[in-house]
This record gives structure tokens, sequence and C-alpha cells, in this order.
């Protein structure tokens, strides 16, 4: 009988060393498999075993989850309905589940069950979009837990308000008056301090010689105050007065939206307790995050591959790996 002697130096590749395959995943921490592989003169097959590799042994030395405020959001994996659920630990900054098979309360009840129901009762605030199945998931699963609605998906029907308006002026209005909406459409979304003076310009032009878009930009920028109360009785009555503001107005995408605000006040006004002000932009970077690697790595095919790569993108490097 023929035995072969484990060599601890060697990785799980009979061809390639530990350190090297651990300098490899380093790299693609922030390089794509594709350059690493030519840059070394690998196939990019190897390289994408030897990146997950690196992040498999980044995980095993991530402390195990223990979280208390947690953030769910879905990101897309192909075109199409085709979403996977990501949950973070908002206190730790980092994702700590990616699964699902959509985002329905089934998908979100995977992570439930992944974590325990012991660790789920610890859990005392779920940051969400205003999506049904995953509150209703919360409130089954962690009954303790306070629900928030994450500050940027609110503002992003808030945007998507704003867009509808733009497209109906755009087809109400013909000649000069359609001409200063064209190409506007960033403009409007964005906060007028990240835009570039000749953005502001064009801006301040088509606000002067639209009336309509003008009340529905002002609405868009005082709405974000909402988030400056610490004490729920104020923000309620700055919401009262910002939706009495839109009487009158003719804005049926506002309306609509104040109404989406109304049926889940309980759950953005959660964030004027102290204990529930969470730093809500980590999510958002997170998402940022992703985009990019999806963007430039092969492979992401392979749901494993993109489960790791999720899952360690917030993770530090590894002590013992190579600069």
């Amino acid at each position: 009988m023929v035995t072969m002697e484990h060599l601890a130096w060697l990785a799980d590749h009979p061809l390639t060393t530990k350190r090297f395959a651990m300098h490899i995943g380093e790299r693609c921490r922030k390089e794509s498999i594709k350059d690493v592989a030519e840059e070394f003169g690998l196939d990019w097959r190897r390289v994408k075993e030897m990146e997950m590799q690196y992040m498999q042994a980044q995980l095993a030395h991530a402390p195990g989850p223990q979280p208390k405020a947690i953030g769910i959001d879905e990101i897309s994996v192909r075109k199409g309905h085709n979403y996977r659920i990501v949950v973070s630990d908002l206190e730790e900054h980092r994702p700590i589940w990616f699964g699902g098979e959509d985002r329905s309360e089934e998908s979100m009840n995977q992570f439930y069950d992944w974590l325990g129901p012991e660790k789920s009762k610890q859990i005392r605030l779920v940051v969400m979009d205003m999506w049904k199945a995953f509150e209703n998931s919360t409130v089954s699963k962690a009954p303790k837990a306070a629900i928030l609605y994450d500050k940027f998906h609110v503002m992003r029907h808030l945007g998507e308000a704003i867009d509808a308006v733009r497209k109906s002026e755009y087809a109400r209005l013909s000649g000069n008056d359609r001409s200063f909406i064209k190409g506007q459409k960033y403009n409007l979304l964005s906060r007028k301090e990240n835009l570039t003076l000749p953005a502001k310009r064009a801006l301040k032009l088509l606000l002067s010689k639209n009336k309509r878009l003008y009340t529905a930009y002002l609405l868009k920028e005082s709405f974000g105050q909402l988030w400056e109360y610490s004490y729920e009785g104020a923000a309620r009555t700055f919401f009262d007065n910002w939706k009495a503001s839109l009487k009158w107005q003719r804005l049926k995408p506002f309306e609509e939206f104040a109404e989406l605000i109304e049926r889940h006040w309980d759950g953005i006004a959660a964030y004027c307790k102290e204990e529930n002000q969470v730093s809500l932009g980590f999510v958002e970077g997170l998402n940022n995050k992703i985009r990019v690697f999806q963007r430039r790595a092969y492979g992401l095919k392979d749901q494993e591959y993109l489960r790791l790569k999720v899952l360690t993108c917030m993770l530090p490097k590894l002590e013992n790996s190579p600069t």
C-alpha cells in the first residue's frame, strides 16, 4: 500500500506552498483574479482556488458571531429578481451571514435558524429596508429586537419620488422648457454639497425654470432633517408639517412617499432613541464595496466564492500573511 506524508507547508494544491497561496489570496483582496493570474503567469482558476483558501482561513480566524445589532440587506447576483441576503453585525462592522434564495420570509428565516434561538433572542436592534418579509421573520425569530428602517433605503424611495416628478415634467413639456430637464437626474438626486460647480449651475438654472421640480427638490432636501431629532414627538411634528406642505402641490409621487412613511412610522421613529443610533452608513459602505468586487471579480457565478468574498471583505488580512 502506498501512503503519502502530509506536509504542513503545502497548500491544498500539491504544487503550491501555503505561503505562496496566502500571498496570492492577499493580492486578490485589492486586485482582480485576472490581473493577479497574469502577473504570476497562473491559470485564473488556480488563483481563484488559492484566494478561496485564503478567505476560508480568514473566516476560521474570525471570532464567532454574537450580534446585538444587525443590518439586513440584499444584493443582486444575476439579472432579474435574483437576490441573496446579507446580514451584518453593526457593532463589529462586518458581514456575518450570506444566503437565502430570494428576499422571502423563508430565506430570512434561514439566517435566524443558522444563528440559533438563543443568540437570536440576544439581538436588540435590526436595521432593514421597509420589506415586510424581513420584518415578519424578525418579529417571529428575534422577538426582543427593535426594528429600525435604514435611512439610506428610505431616502432611496424619496429619490424615486423626485425622479418620477422629473420624468412627468419631461413628458409634459417641450422645446426649451424640456431642454432644461434633460440630463439632470443625477443633479436632482445628489446632495448639493456633493455637486461640482458646473452641476450646481445647471441645477440652479433648472430650478429657476421649473416650479414643480423646484418644490420637489426643496421637499427632498428638507426631509433629511427627520433623522436629526432625539425626541419622537419633535420628529412627528416635523413630519406632519412636511406632509401638510404637500397640499395643493400636485406631487403624487411625494404623496405616495408620505403614505409609505406613515405606514412604517414606528420603524423610522425608532432612530430617535439613543440606544438605536448605530452607524447606518456602514451597510451602505458595505454595499459599495460588494459592487466593486462584483464588477472586477471572475467566477462570481460560483455561489460559494461569492459567499466567501462577501463575508471576508471587511475582515483584516491574516497576521502571518506576507505583505
